[in-house]
């Protein structure tokens, strides 16, 4: 039986009907495809950056963990921040040859 604890219902507008059960939909991630299955796409962008340059990574297809982890070793290598969310992956800085070249030492072989 399910638990039908109140923090569950948080943004739920009140029932008065004294036999609803409230049911929450658990949306599940998409499982991550090895890198030799990943489309990833690298290339500069400078739009709404205030002139900055950054190196975007888009096409992974995982969960938000396994995203994190390549965002977070492809900063390291590169030796700046970024960030890394809904698929993409932001690196601060002109690294579009180093970062594709890491990628493809890695195994993701679909890189353009």
């Amino acid at each position: 039986m399910k638990s039908n604890d109140w923090k569950d219902r948080l943004g739920m507008v009140y029932s008065t009907n004294p036999d609803f059960h409230f049911e929450t939909s658990a949306e599940e991630e998409a499982e991550t495809l090895p890198p030799n299955q990943q489309k990833l796409r690298v290339k500069i962008d400078r739009s709404h950056r205030g002139g900055k340059t950054v190196t975007l990574i888009t096409g992974f297809v995982g969960t938000e963990e396994d995203l994190k982890a390549l965002a977070k070793w492809l900063k390291s290598k590169c030796g700046v921040g970024g960030s890394a969310k809904d698929g993409e992956i932001l690196v601060q800085g002109d690294f579009k040859a180093k970062v594709t070249e890491l990628l493809l030492k890695e195994g993701y072989t679909q890189t353009k």
